[in-house]
């Protein structure tokens, strides 16, 4: 049974786990586009409970909810490993009917989200530019803690081949600078702090002639804030989208997140990170290696083509498969 944060995180790990002959039920909460992911990727799906927004009762009242309802559908379905990137709901419902837990993500410093799910969990699965002396204190020690070279999404997008249909579909002109705007996640515990620097890069971007800055929202208030400022130069899609081929065809990414700054690496696309909070030991690995860059001042972006100038990186997702199933032995 698995929680998927990133839908895409577990395509390549579902396709060789069913291979080998095991099956999996695959559990989402309503949030962003994640219910809407999974349906573009075809994988079939149970939806349940919804965010609980910004408001932290309302998050432990939702969390609450869902993992009585995750563990109404697991009591007495006999799972064998319960899977989940960030997912507490799943953890707790895990530990009630104790099934073996996996617990696996990328960003250390989610404080209470970690105490949870770390604890609860048989196997911690991170990468390992996270410092293992940063995971003690959730109890994620040397007994359960296992790494993994490399970033998560050099495994899932090992096989990947960007569809040029997208900038079709979105109107993007091809002879302009692309570049792909991730908003911050407004709404996490661990991003109170406002991010000032944001709205003056798309306010830059959208002014500019040269460009086209596809905006890809995590809410719809954020999708109807951006097209409120009326700037000529963005583009607003209405629904979910196939992002990372955006990502693998556009000249620059700059995001306020996690995921689609690694997914620029992994594919070879410069990227500048906004991130107003407290940054990871992957996302400190990154900028020494001088593969994400920091941005503190909009005007500072590099606008021009990089089309041709990628290096892609890519591991094989058998390795992540592997640590993953041998949870449960």
């Amino acid at each position: 049974m698995t929680a998927p944060a990133h839908p895409l995180v577990f395509r390549p790990i579902l396709e060789r786990v069913r291979a080998a002959g095991h099956e999996v039920t695959v559990t989402a909460r309503d949030y962003a586009q994640t219910l809407q992911l999974l349906e573009r990727l075809g994988i079939e799906h149970e939806a349940i409970g919804r965010h609980g927004g910004a408001s932290r009762a309302r998050k432990l009242t939702a969390l609450v909810g869902r993992t009585l309802k995750v563990r109404g559908r697991a009591r007495g379905a006999h799972f064998d490993l319960a899977v989940a990137h960030g997912s507490n709901d799943l953890a707790l419902a895990a530990a009630s009917l104790r099934i073996p837990a996996l617990n696996t993500f990328d960003y250390e410093w989610a404080t209470q989200q970690h105490r949870i799910g770390c604890r609860l969990a048989r196997r911690v699965m991170v990468p390992e530019a996270i410092p293992p002396e940063r995971l003690t204190r959730y109890g994620a020690g040397p007994d359960k803690l296992v790494r993994y070279p490399g970033l998560k999404e050099e495994y899932y997008l090992a096989d990947f081949s960007p569809d040029e249909a997208v900038l079709g579909e979105l109107g993007v002109d091809r002879s302009r600078i692309v570049v792909v705007v991730r908003p911050p996640p407004d709404v996490s515990v661990y991003h109170r702090k406002a991010n000032r620097l944001f709205p003056q890069v798309v306010d830059h971007l959208g002014r500019r002639e040269d460009v086209h800055a596809v905006v890809v929202p995590r809410t719809q208030l954020q999708r109807e804030q951006t097209r409120a400022l009326g700037l000529p130069s963005l583009i607003v899609p209405e629904h979910a989208i196939d992002a990372q081929s955006l990502i693998a065809l556009a000249d620059l990414v700059v995001s306020a997140g996690g995921t689609m700054n690694r997914e620029a690496v992994a594919l070879g696309t410069p990227v500048y990170t906004t991130y107003g909070g407290r940054l990871g030991g992957v996302d400190e690995h990154l900028m020494r290696e001088g593969r994400l860059r920091p941005l503190t001042d909009a005007r500072a972006m590099e606008l021009r083509h990089h089309r041709s100038e990628r290096v892609v990186h890519r591991r094989d997702p058998q390795l992540l498969v592997e640590l993953i199933l041998g949870t449960a032995s």
